[in-house]
């Protein structure tokens, strides 16, 4: 690994020089598209999360790899019980990370990101997961906020916010569940009344928002035409010290105490054209549009986990003694890692033809609904077999493993739970 790649993190002029390393890896990646050498899948490589291995990615992305890999090494987990404690991550944090160019990968250029495609967003998602850091909500920023914005705002919109969220110096959240309203986005109360001067007054209230403590922008979902039911929905952009815009308590949460998670109100919030993103009344369509990538990552984000709790557990049941020898010296416990190791590769190359699929703008609602249940039923089972492998050990929040199977157990329900996935899939198999 060159040494002015690792160093880059320490640098003045640290973001645009990760940013040019980045841009510079993707154009190296269509050059080579068709003639990438032979790699390890991780069924066969000694620990699923080295690096080097998936056909997918090639020798650039693990350079970018390795440089997100110790950020979250540095700047992460030796602060996260503090965070934990303190329910957010720190500001500096963000603006850390996106000094060293892991915000808005997928983002042009001209607004401040690297200009590349969805593989170097998972490699920043999928590596926050082997970290085991739940804090950060780096993914939804880059991955879901920011899209929305370069996808359908204007250009006032795009300059205002998009190069400031690439810098971590602006937080982005979205919201759209309410305390009535969850998957069922047609039970969504929150309503914008169109005025007679074009303006527009915002009321209603939002709860489990990530970022939402922190945020400096936040995209709102409401209705502005409730006869239309959900194809009355509009996109507004809500910034920080709006009159009438307030927060709630931080939640407090089974998991991933570090990561902001809260309530919003809206009073009577006065909102302009410039804060609409997009077409009025076509919220609903930019969502279900925008929807897929949501699943990936949280599915994604889930096998990572799995892949990460698994070599844990892997490590711990050789060294760990019982009846005067090994665990990984008894078949039943030899069998179960066997089954999780079987379902885990299977899950990870379904994921990884979801990643290729989206990197070329292909990945289907329906394929990205199998992705989340996949990879989250996944997630969720490894955890559970491996606080178990654990004992009495696996039950102390100290240990990484029962860290993981309370951090995990949302991914089944945010981004739409997985019965509704299972929904959505059973509507492409009759139609």
């Amino acid at each position: 690994m060159p040494v002015t790649h690792l160093s880059m993190l320490a640098r003045p002029t640290t973001r645009h020089f990760a940013r040019s390393v980045v841009k510079r890896s993707y154009s190296l990646i269509q050059e080579d598209a068709n003639s990438s050498p032979f790699r390890t899948e991780p069924h066969s490589a000694k620990e699923m999360t080295d690096f080097g291995t998936r056909r997918i990615f090639n020798e650039e992305h693990d350079m970018f790899r390795e440089t997100v890999r110790k950020f979250f090494d540095d700047h992460c987990k030796p602060y996260t019980a503090k965070w934990e404690k303190q329910g957010q991550v720190s500001r500096e944090c963000w603006q850390q990370a996106g000094a060293a160019g892991l915000l808005g990968a997928a983002t042009s250029v001209e607004y401040g990101g690297a200009g590349c495609d969805a593989k170097f967003s998972a490699v920043v998602w999928e590596e926050q997961a082997y970290s085991l850091c739940t804090g950060p909500g780096f993914f939804l920023h880059s991955d879901i906020v920011m899209p929305y914005i370069e996808h359908y705002g204007t250009e006032a919109q795009k300059q205002k916010f998009l190069p400031a969220m690439a810098a971590g110096e602006k937080i982005g959240a979205i919201a759209m569940t309410e305390p009535n309203a969850g998957s069922d986005l047609a039970g969504m109360k929150s309503h914008a009344v169109k005025e007679a001067d074009g303006t527009y007054t915002l009321n209603g209230s939002k709860v489990f928002i990530t970022n939402g403590a922190m945020a400096d922008v936040t995209i709102v979902c409401a209705k502005t035409a409730p006869e239309k039911g959900p194809h009355g929905i509009s996109l507004f952009l809500v910034e920080t010290g709006m009159p009438g815009f307030s927060r709630g308590k931080n939640l407090d949460k089974m998991g991933m105490k570090a990561q902001d998670t809260s309530e919003l109100f809206f009073d009577n919030v006065k909102l302009t054209e410039d804060n609409v993103l997009g077409k009025e009344n076509h919220g609903f369509y930019y969502l279900m549009d925008e929807l897929p990538q949501e699943r990936l990552l949280i599915a994604d984000m889930g096998v990572s986990q799995a892949e990460k709790v698994f070599e844990i557990t892997r490590a711990y049941i050789k060294e760990r003694k019982a009846f005067g020898k090994p665990l990984a010296a008894l078949q039943t416990i030899r069998h179960t890692m066997a089954q999780l190791k079987t379902e885990i590769c299977v899950a990870r190359a379904f994921l990884d033809n979801c990643i290729e699929l989206h990197a070329r703008g292909k990945l289907d609602t329906a394929t990205a609904s199998m992705a989340k249940v996949i990879g989250t039923d996944l997630q969720h089972r490894v955890a559970d077999e491996c606080v178990q492998l654990h004992g009495g050990w696996g039950y102390m929040t100290e240990y990484p493993v029962c860290k993981a199977f309370l951090d995990g157990r949302v991914q089944k329900i945010y981004g739409g739970t997985n019965e509704v996935m299972k929904e959505v899939i059973s509507r492409d198999i009759v139609r």
